[in-house]
């Protein structure tokens, strides 16, 4: 923005700039003639009324010598001096002046950004219509009147000049996308609300770089487990290219997903047949309704986090706790049908006493559950689980779209010799591209047949081949036994640095996904601290790590030593200290809760 309006002075041969921005509809004449007698009578270089304002925002007023612009222009390099025109000036300018108020008004804000800002300076315009010759005094007048409210009061002045891309964008999607965005995972307030960069412009290996260009080291969820082998992995991202060229969709079906298929197959011997989908959510509602069909039963016992599909989240409506364990406490099940009462039924990982009075009360056709939660499995859980499944005819599927390829090449559930009749497995599947799987036996599978699932982009061609590709490599370079490795360091370095600072903590998660959590009524602050500080640091990171095979010795240790002054900070909170007076915004919201 500073070189375009350098060049546009230059080319107009402009001796003084006056600036007044499209943002400030309110600005006044009155203010704009005053700057320019105070420019030209004290002889100066820049005047404003802005260093340091008193007006209220939205009045702003800038005159600025050519000279001065062309000094800025010549001797900025700082983005945010290129990008917002004169802060290099108000800076380093010696002749300037400064028009102040009589008070201080920078608090109100008659400015447009927000929807906010436009309720009002609707109310203050509406006010006077007809009249369009009102000055600012008259505005202030009405805006101190009983009864005015200022919806826009609690922005902060200049939000928008300090706040950085990422933040602003997110601004933007709340007004429009519920929510926010599509993942409760990603939110910005997960991790840090109001500061995090949010959206990201590209990423490699296991760094990426937000929307200002800035570069960090993702030592926290990578993308929610979809990249064991990285981001923007150059083989899997050829072999997705090769088919973008020759063609992502057509009236028939891509060989990949046959391919892919018998590939599935072979890694889980188990099995017979297959199906394919997109995300996570969807195979697990595909599993369900297959399990259902085969089963020819309703009733489901589920022990895990299994998507956002109406079967799922039944198990809310008889109990607002039924997934507290297993999901986020105090969900709500607007929207999903009433008539579903009574079909799903949580159990505790390990208590298997429970699963049996399940089994026995509610006629289960079908346990639902993930192999592997916070911890493994005790007393022949598994054994036991499989056991009842067969006696009493019950479809057993290990959810596996989390845990799968992460310590075995397959699922978790090779680890312990327990096979399912239906398994899952996702994210990590496409190395970052959109590719599910629903790999079980045959005389389950076939079920599909007497009901209906079907889905136009199940066809697509880049989710097969970017999974097939992903498989070779994983394979070929033995990924899940680097991950485990590298989780397990991790881990260890937790336990020596929280040690170090009497911090007490439980460490939980398979090795190539490791988690900690303070036991300490203040564990969300300390964590939201962890974050800020952090991201200082070119870190993202909380208390989760997704590892991937970009997750090096020295990257860990760098992430480590940046940690070791964080707990000890976080070691005199514990003490006495307020960490609250650390954080430079709102504490971070609760996620997901994977508990047993």
């Amino acid at each position: 923005v500073l070189e375009r309006f350098y060049n546009v002075a230059k080319k107009y041969e402009a001796d003084v700039i006056v600036r007044v921005t499209g943002d400030c509809p309110l600005v006044d004449p009155k203010i704009v003639d005053s700057l320019i007698e105070k420019f030209i009578s004290n002889n100066v270089n820049y005047a404003s009324n802005i260093n340091p304002p008193t007006f209220p925002d939205g009045l702003d007023v800038e005159v600025i010598a050519f000279s001065s612009l062309k000094k800025a222009y010549m001797k900025s390099k700082d983005k945010f001096d290129l990008e917002h025109v004169t802060p290099f000036i108000r800076r380093n300018e010696k002749k300037q002046f400064n028009l102040f108020y009589k008070e201080d008004l920078s608090g109100i804000r008659w400015t447009l950004d927000e929807s906010k800002d436009l309720k009002v300076i609707e109310k203050i315009f509406n006010n006077f219509h007809p009249n369009i010759y009102f000055d600012w005094e008259d505005a202030l007048i009405f805006h101190h009147s009983d009864g005015f409210i200022a919806e826009n009061e609690n922005i902060i002045r200049n939000q928008g000049l300090i706040m950085k891309k990422g933040p602003k964008l997110y601004k933007r999607a709340k007004e429009i996308i519920p929510g926010g965005n599509m993942l409760l995972s990603k939110r910005p307030e997960m991790f840090l609300p109001e500061i995090w960069p949010s959206y990201f412009s590209k990423a490699k290996g296991c760094k990426v770089w937000d929307m200002d260009g800035t570069e960090y080291v993702d030592m926290s969820i990578m993308g929610i487990g979809t990249n064991i082998l990285g981001y923007g992995h150059e083989e899997v991202d050829k072999a997705v290219d090769e088919v973008i060229k020759k063609g992502n969709m057509s009236t028939l079906n891509c060989p990949e997903e046959v391919y892919l298929a018998e590939r599935l197959i072979e890694i889980n011997p188990w099995s017979d047949m297959v199906r394919l989908a997109r995300t996570g959510g969807e195979a697990n509602a595909i599993a369900i309704r297959i399990a259902r069909a085969a089963s020819r039963k309703d009733n489901v016992a589920i022990c895990g986090y299994h998507g956002w599909h109406d079967w799922y989240l039944a198990a809310n409506i008889q109990s607002k706790d039924g997934l507290n364990e297993h999901l986020l406490s105090g969900l709500e099940t607007n929207g999903v049908p009433k008539s579903l009462e009574g079909t799903v039924f949580p159990f505790k990982y390990n208590d298997y006493e429970e699963l049996e009075k399940i089994v026995d009360a509610h006629d289960i056709g079908v346990i639902k559950m993930e192999v592997i939660r916070n911890k493994g499995p005790e007393n022949n859980f598994l054994e036991k689980v499989r056991e009842l499944s067969s006696k009493k005819g019950i479809v057993l599927i290990f959810d596996e779209c989390t845990s799968g390829f992460r310590e075995s090449f397959g699922g978790i559930h090779k680890n312990f010799n327990i096979d399912p009749d239906i398994a899952m497995f996702g994210k990590a599947l496409g190395n970052g591209y959109g590719v599910t799987s629903i790999v079980g036996r045959k005389e389950v599978m076939e079920a599909a047949q007497n009901s209906f699932m079907s889905s136009t982009f199940w066809t697509e061609r880049i989710g097969p081949a970017a999974a097939i590709k992903t498989l070779e490599i994983m394979e070929d370079i033995k990924s899940w036994e680097y991950i485990s490795k590298t989780g397990k360091y991790i881990k260890d370095e937790w336990q020596k640095l929280f040690s170090r600072y009497n911090l007490d903590i439980n460490i939980s998660g398979i090795s190539a996904l490791p988690s900690f959590t303070f036991k300490s009524k203040s564990h969300q602050a300390y964590k939201t601290f962890i974050t800020q500080e952090m991201l200082k640091k070119n870190f993202i990171a909380a208390n989760t790590i997704y590892v991937c095979i970009n997750h090096t010795k020295d990257l860990v240790d760098n992430y480590m030593s940046e940690l070791d002054p964080l707990l000890k900070v976080i070691e005199e909170c514990e003490n006495g200290k307020d960490i609250n007076d650390l954080l430079d915004g709102p504490i971070s919201h609760d996620g997901f809760a994977r508990l047993n």
